[in-house]
Formats: C-alpha cells, sequence, structure tokens
C-alpha cells in the first residue's frame, strides 16, 4: 500500500459520498508538485520557490554596511529557523519509529469482524513507536522508565491505534490520577532533578501502583533496547463479530528475539558510550536486514464471566493470569523499513487509543476511556487541528467526512454538497 497514493483530497472520497474530480488551471496541475523531496529543484529555492542566487551573504548596504530588511530570504530562512521547534510530548517525549507490516497467522474471524483480522494471509502496513515515558525528547535511553509501544496499522477500514507499553500493567486505574502521577515522576519543579523521594510521597497513597513498581524496579525497568521487548495493550478491548457478539481481550506482543535488559552498572556504561543506543540498534538492524519481528496473542474472556473472579478484568494495575486465559496467536509483525525523516515521521506522528476501527471497541476501563479523549487533545495542541491530516497520520484508505477548515488545512475540496 503507499502511505502517499491517498493524500488529502476530495478525489480519493469514498465510494459511498459523492465527489467531483478536480481540473487543472491554465494547463498547470496545481496539485502536481506537492511538498516533497521528490521534487526537488536543481538549484536553490525560496520557500516559495523563486530562485535564490545567494545562500551564504546576507544583502547589505555596502561592503561593511548595515544588513536590508528587504532582504526576503534572508528574514524567511530566520524565521523558518526560529519556528523549526514544535511542542515536544509532554510523556512520551524521546523515542524512535519504524515501518513494516502486519500479517495474520490465525483465524479469529469468529471473535472479530476486523476486516485486517479477517483471515490468515492479510497483511496490513505499519508504523511503530518506540519510546520512554518520563524524560525529555534528547534524554538518555538507558533510565530506568517503561517503554512506549505504540503501533499504528493502516488498515482498509481506517486506522487502528495499539497504543501500550512494554509494561503489562499500569500506575492508576482511573485517569483523574494520570496528571499527579506525572508530575511525580517528572523533575522537581523547583530543581529540575528528579527525586526519588517526591515519587514515592506520592505514590505511597496509591496502593494499587505496587504492581508496576515490581516490574519498573525489576530487570523490566532498563530494556538492552527496543528489539528485545515485549508489549502490551495494557486496557481490556472489546472484541465484536459479524453476529454482534462480545469478547473481552488483552493484547501481547512477542519478540522472536527474546528479552534483554540492562543491569544498573551496563546501563551506566551504555547509556555513557551513545545515549541513542537502542535508536541507533534498531535502525542498524533493519538497515542491515536483521527485521525485528513480533508475535500478536490475546488472552479473552467472555463478558458473562466479569464477576467471577477475584480481581476487575477492566481494571489495568491487575494482569490476567495465563493459566486461567491462555496465549492465543494471532498473527505477526514485521519492521522492515527505516523513516525517511524523523521529523515527519516521528515528532509529528500521532497515536490516540480512541482510533479504532469496526470489530474492536473500548471497555468500562476508566483509565482507557480517559485516555480516548487526552491523547487526540494533546496532539491538537502538538501539531493543530488537522493534524490528521499529515501523511503519516491520514488513513490510507478512501475516507470522506463533514470536517472543514481550521488552521494549516491543505486538503484539496472542490464539492458543493458535503
Amino acid at each position: 500500500m503507499d502511505p502517499y497514493r491517498y493524500r488529502p483530497s476530495s478525489a480519493h472520497n469514498a465510494p459511498f459520498w459523492t465527489s467531483k474530480a478536480f481540473g487543472t488551471l491554465g494547463g498547470m496541475d496545481p496539485y502536481r508538485y506537492r511538498p516533497s523531496s521528490a521534487h526537488n529543484a536543481p538549484f536553490w529555492t525560496s520557500n516559495q520557490g523563486a530562485p535564490v542566487w545567494n545562500n551564504n551573504s546576507s544583502l547589505t548596504v555596502g561592503e561593511r554596511d548595515p544588513v536590508l530588511l528587504e532582504d526576503y530570504h534572508l528574514v524567511e530562512k530566520l524565521a523558518q529557523f526560529d519556528r523549526e521547534r514544535i511542542p515536544e510530548r509532554v510523556v512520551h517525549a524521546r523515542g524512535t519509529v519504524a515501518k513494516g507490516f502486519f500479517e495474520v497467522t490465525h483465524d479469529i474471524s469468529h471473535l472479530t469482524c476486523a476486516d485486517f483480522l479477517r483471515a490468515p494471509g492479510v497483511q496490513t502496513p505499519v508504523i511503530v513507536r518506540f519510546s520512554t515515558v518520563i524524560h525529555e525528547r534528547g534524554s538518555p535511553e538507558t533510565l530506568r522508565d517503561p517503554r512506549g509501544f505504540a503501533v499504528k496499522f493502516y488498515t482498509t477500514e481506517g486506522n487502528f491505534d495499539l497504543v501500550g507499553n512494554n509494561i503489562p500493567v499500569f500506575f492508576i486505574r482511573d485517569g483523574i490520577k494520570f496528571p499527579d502521577v506525572i508530575h511525580a515522576l517528572k523533575p522537581n519543579p523547583k530543581t529540575h532533578i528528579q527525586e526519588a523521594w517526591r515519587i514515592m510521597d506520592f505514590f505511597s497513597h496509591v496502593p494499587e501502583s505496587c504492581h508496576m513498581f515490581t516490574f519498573l524496579f525489576d530487570d523490566w525497568g532498563i530494556p538492552s533496547d527496543f528489539r528485545h521487548i515485549e508489549g502490551f495493550g495494557v486496557h481490556t478491548f472489546k472484541f465484536i463479530n459479524r453476529e454482534g457478539k462480545e469478547t473481552y481481550c488483552k493484547f501481547h506482543w512477542k519478540p522472536t528475539c527474546g528479552l534483554k535488559f540492562l543491569l544498573d552498572e551496563e546501563a551506566v556504561i551504555v547509556g555513557g558510550t551513545n545515549h541513542s543506543h537502542a535508536t541507533k540498534d534498531l535502525y542498524d538492524a533493519i538497515a542491515s536486514g536483521n527485521y525485528p519481528e513480533w508475535k500478536l496473542c490475546i488472552q479473552t474472556m467472555d463478558p458473562a464471566d466479569e464477576d467471577r473472579f477475584d480481581f476487575d478484568p477492566l481494571d489495568d494495575t491487575k494482569i490476567w493470569p495465563e493459566n486461567l486465559f491462555p496465549l492465543q496467536p494471532v498473527g505477526r509483525m514485521v519492521l522492515n523499513s527505516n523513516i525517511d525523516n524523523f521529523f515527519n515521521e516521528n515528532e509529528q506522528l500521532a497515536f490516540c487509543p480512541g482510533v479504532i476501527v469496526p470489530g474492536i471497541y473500548y471497555t468500562d476501563d476508566k483509565m482507557f476511556q480517559t485516555r480516548v479523549f487526552s491523547y487526540s487533545d494533546t496532539q491538537r495542541h502538538r501539531l493543530g487541528p488537522n493534524y490528521l491530516l499529515l501523511p503519516v497520520n491520514a488513513p490510507k484508505c478512501s475516507h470522506h467526512n463533514n470536517h472543514h477548515d481550521g488552521f494549516m488545512n491543505f486538503m484539496h475540496r472542490d464539492e458543493e454538497v458535503c
């Protein structure tokens, strides 16, 4: 599937809505040269496309005289540079991305009507972001911290975001505490130093966090790299089949190359040698053809059995015992392509647990329901209201809705009736 085939345009409207095809203007197709390095001119230009004769010297009154404000290229160059940075993520700021595919290996069509899971052999393009959680965009990848494991499936029915971590549980079960959790884990607002006493002072009042800490302070807290970690959906999801029957499920990613971790002493050496070691490891592995692979497994439960156990199946601070709910294989994910541009496909990549497809739905997990709102809200703050028009976030199937205008809306629309 060509991820750039369906650039935002009403020319790609879904077949169940009407539209008209766009024409040309004065013999020139105004959409032929959409912004892409594939259309680079053989000479330097301004952002407006005009030739730039000198990119090394400012325009001045004389050889030793003041710079002129009319030097448009200088002003444009500096203004663009001054605005290169966008707000970093409040959490998961430090991350790396790779692309690949997901392939169904086992039939679960009796559980869900999701089209990308319809039969063995079906492949779906994916983009995956691995991340640390608490620290800044340039922080070391050897810090003791949960690792984010977020997968965007570009399915034929729209995108599906499976946004999880490398640990199967979370600190809290109610999203109203989430800002407080992160503030406790972030550096001291006075000194900007992360301090254990602040963390423990807060979590001493949050007993459900103990389960998460048993993972965080075990080997799991410092994975050796991103290729050797598991991934978990954390929350309980619903599968819905064609008959409307619902089944609770949990998602598990199992790396085929096994798990590896770093001891504290090893982390100091590795992080001191290369603070981007996990990013480099993933990039080099893919570039050399050593493609990392994960198996997707699920646990399932009949909602009618929800009250039969001594734990709440919808509580994200609990796991489902595998002796009661064995893992069932579903498919495999292979990452076989590095991204083309870090900013476009990492910094502007946006996930949200609320992004689902027919056949998969939310449950009454309070933390899950809070994330459904919060993630899209933060993306609108970071990237703007039309962040879903960006190629990395846009669906790769035909789509059509009545959402109009807003900042930086570059979708071509020529229909007169919505």
